[in-house]
């Protein structure tokens, strides 16, 4: 609640004790100065909460589902009961339903049961919400949905996840816990100093509140959470939604980019650019007609891809079969009607995927695509086919295509007629086990294109540039990485393929780290040992992953960074950050927002120390000199926070970046929060405004209200004057702040009866050009200083002179 906070709560007690004295006239005034900073806090809080529902708008996971015949994709609570859920492998089960069809499809129902072992599930199976699809694929029918289902009736508390404080969070923690602690100690000394030697315990009381007020810099927390919330939410307008707002915090000091090929840095338009048959060697490219040698190449590409592809290279293999082979020769190649018997799905020692099909005659038919080299071991190929295979297969890809092979087996092996099953039960031999039971024959290499975005180039460079440095992961071949790496821009070097990777021990993959680039042939389960071979040496590396076995590695990862559009349910729950687009120049974009974020943030918190300094040192001048008159009551300060506040949370939080801010080296990741940088700035600003503040608060001459007007004069003026300095060049809401405090001051100026109230004197005419002239020359000596550092930086990248 807002007026608990400890400024509002102080402010209370202040004005009951203004009560108790009989002065119900500056009760009245702390009073509105309450409901002014609590509706200040109100609003920012609003905004924190507007963005936060927005993100968990942005969040929710889309279910994939067939309803009245129409597919479609909404958000989990629009799920009806009778719709068809379509199953994949990574999928959240929405709903509670029942299958209607699966092949191969296994179940990780452990959020439910806590067996940590998938299970397999058939047609007719009962599953429940919240389960994850670990392989294979189905359609179910939903039978319950929201509260009715079983995780519905566990607790609403199994789907919410409670973020973990962040570094700035603890830090700032930290800080609040050992201010809290000062101020209490000097509050208890000024309380017993000042009531034990004058006896006015109600003025004493006074005095150690108005010390808390400026000792507690309280809008630190504030500042913390909205510039975290906000800049979550412009991330989500870059198309990256930050899934935890230490994300945020992380992303200005990433050193490493590692990042899939397909549909980040390409377009993920996969399509069919050559075919290639074996062992004829017949080369068609696309845009000429499809003739009758590569029919069978064709038929046997779509016999091994599923029915209903996801993957975007069986979506390119089916719209060639669909567009380019002749309708005559359609039913002659493609079999729809053909029962799937058995898949097999890809293994870490054997990339090819093979589906076994039932024919109209009852023979099987089973077909295999998969690596070039992969496939030449499926077909033991002796050394000089093989060779040949491998050099096709090669000179395909140095063109930048994506290369598979395809091969045919088992032949001539009949089915039982009537139960159209692999005989087994009657004496026949069974369905083989493993795919190299089956003797396969080569049919051809095809070729695949995915052309690099355009705007890829350019978003490296801008990411090099930086200090970050960006790693190309691809289940290619290294020719075919290779080659879409150079058109990306990344350095020449070698290739580290995913078989070398395993075999490496972590130092010697370290060392290969600092040349290469370029990772081709890597399984999912490799990446986790770079994002650890990578954190060895050093870095904070961004993972990008979209599949269930990338889930460890983005967990592992500093930042993991899973794809929105192709990504599934598990990687995305791992990931920090989602890319809403699968682009990579959407990361880069992020990075650099992370940086501004951190930038103005450690502004925000520089300027809040800053200009508590003067405050909190003319309080303890009441501890410091007990005979001294109390100078800045609570009323004072309160009203300096209608300043400070809005200018931390409005200014600084909208500062556009430094344009030189992506030509720097990241910040480092165990750079403390409030170092030398920051505090360089505290002391240069806070104590040019002390030394001025104690010096009007001693000018010989005048009485204490003309004093206290000085001093509260020159501290709102520095309030927003501070801000303007620190915003100049950069945004024009600077002036803002300085036009707040202009009518702050003009208005105690103007209003005897609130002069009056607040304890002021009317300025002497000769004092107001003395007090403007000291703003001046204090700014000038601040604006010089700035345009010192802003040399410093362009010279030296992150110098003692910037606010990090």
């Amino acid at each position: 609640m807002v007026l608990l906070e400890p400024t509002n709560l102080l402010l209370l007690a202040c004005a009951l004790i203004y009560l108790g004295l009989g002065e119900p006239a500056e009760a009245s005034i702390l009073l509105v100065l309450v409901a002014g900073i609590s509706l200040l806090d109100a609003s920012q809080q609003r905004r924190s909460q507007r963005a936060l529902k927005a993100l968990a708008r942005l969040a929710a996971p889309h279910v994939h589902l067939l309803r009245a015949g129409v597919e479609l994709s909404v958000p989990p609570q629009q799920v009806r009961c009778g719709d068809l859920l379509r199953l994949e492998e990574g999928d959240r089960v929405a709903a509670d339903a029942r299958l209607h069809r699966a092949v191969g499809l296994w179940l990780d129902e452990s959020l439910l049961t806590g067996e940590s072992l998938p299970v397999a599930r058939q047609a007719g199976d009962a599953i429940h919400a919240g389960g994850l699809v670990a392989s294979g694929r189905g359609w179910a029918e939903v039978v319950a949905v929201a509260e009715q289902t079983e995780l519905g009736q566990i607790g609403r508390s199994l789907a919410t996840l409670q973020a973990p404080l962040t570094r700035l969070q603890r830090h700032t923690r930290r800080l609040t816990r050992r201010l809290t602690l000062v101020a209490l100690t000097l509050c208890a000394a000024l309380l017993l100093l000042q009531g034990g030697l004058t006896g006015h315990w109600a003025q004493a009381v006074l005095a150690a509140l108005a010390l808390a007020l400026a000792v507690l810099p309280n809008e630190i927390p504030v500042v913390l959470a909205l510039f975290l919330a906000l800049g979550s939410l412009r991330l989500a307008r870059l198309g990256v939604l930050a899934r935890w707002p230490a994300a945020v915090e992380s992303l200005g000091s990433t050193t490493v980019l590692a990042v899939d090929k397909t549909g980040t840095l390409t377009e993920n338009r996969m399509a069919v650019q050559r075919l290639l048959c074996w062992p004829q060697r017949q080369l068609w490219r696309a845009g000429e007609p499809l003739s009758e040698p590569w029919h069978r190449l064709v038929e046997l590409a779509v016999l091994a891809s599923r029915h209903d592809p996801v993957d975007a290279m069986e979506v390119a293999i089916q719209r060639l079969a669909a567009e380019h082979l002749p309708v005559g020769d359609q039913h002659e190649h493609l079999h729809p009607q053909w029962p799937l018997l058995r898949e097999y799905p890809l293994q870490s020692d054997l990339l090819v995927f093979s589906q076994l099909w039932c024919d109209e005659q009852g023979h099987p038919q089973i077909a295999a695509k998969g690596a070039p080299e992969a496939i030449a071991d499926l077909c033991h190929l002796d050394g000089e086919a093989s060779r040949q295979w491998l050099t096709a297969a090669e000179g395909l890809a140095r063109g930048g295509l994506r290369v598979l092979g395809v091969a045919s087996g088992l032949d001539g092996v009949p089915l039982h007629p009537e139960r159209q099953t692999l005989p087994g039960a009657g004496g026949a031999p069974p369905p083989p086990a493993a795919i190299h039971d089956v003797l396969f024959q080569p049919i051809g290499l095809v070729g695949l294109a995915d052309p690099l975005r355009p705007q890829v180039p350019e978003a490296i460079a801008r990411a090099q540039a930086a200090g970050v440095r960006v790693l190309l992961i691809s289940g290619d071949g290294p020719t075919t990485a290779r080659a879409i790496a150079d058109q990306a821009g990344l350095p020449p070097g070698p290739v580290l393929c995913g078989a070398d990777l395993e075999a490496l021990s972590p130092a010697a993959l370290q060392q290969q780290l600092r040349q290469v680039s370029v990772f081709a042939r890597v399984l999912p389960q490799q990446k986790l040992r770079l994002v650890q071979a990578l954190q060895g040496a050093g870095e904070v590396v961004a993972m990008g992953g979209d599949g269930v076995n990338d889930a460890p590695a983005l967990k592992a990862a500093d930042i993991g960074v899973a794809m929105g559009r192709r990504g599934t349910a598990v990687a995305r729950e791992a990931a920090d950050l989602v890319l809403l687009n699968d682009d990579f120049r959407s990361l880069v974009a992020a990075v650099a927002l992370g940086r501004r974020i951190t930038a103005n943030l450690h502004r925000a918190l520089a300027y809040t120390l800053a200009i508590h300094l003067p405050i909190a040192a003319l309080s303890l001048m009441a501890l410091l000199m007990p005979q001294q008159p109390l100078l800045l009551m609570p009323v004072h300060i309160a009203l300096l926070h209608l300043v400070i506040d809005p200018a931390c949370t409005v200014v600084f939080e909208a500062l556009p970046a430094d344009p030189t801010l992506m030509r720097q080296p990241p910040r480092p990741p165990d750079a403390p929060l409030f170092g030398a940088n920051l505090w360089h700035q505290v002391w240069l600003q806070g104590g040019a405004v002390l030394i001025l503040a104690v010096a009007l608060a001693l000018w010989p001459g005048l009485d204490l209200a003309s004093r206290r007007s000085l001093v509260v004069a020159l501290l709102v003026w520095s309030a927003g004057g501070l801000v303007w300095l620190n915003a100049v060049g950069r945004s024009a809401l600077g002036p803002l702040a300085l036009l707040i405090s202009g009518l702050l001051w003009g208005v105690m100026q103007a209003w005897p009866a609130l002069a009056n109230l607040l304890a002021l004197a009317p300025l002497d005419g000769a004092l107001v050009p003395q007090l403007l002239g000291l703003a001046a020359v204090l700014l000038l000596a601040f604006g010089l200083e700035q345009r010192r550092c802003a040399a410093a930086d362009l010279a030296t990248g992150w110098s003692r002179c910037r606010v990090q």
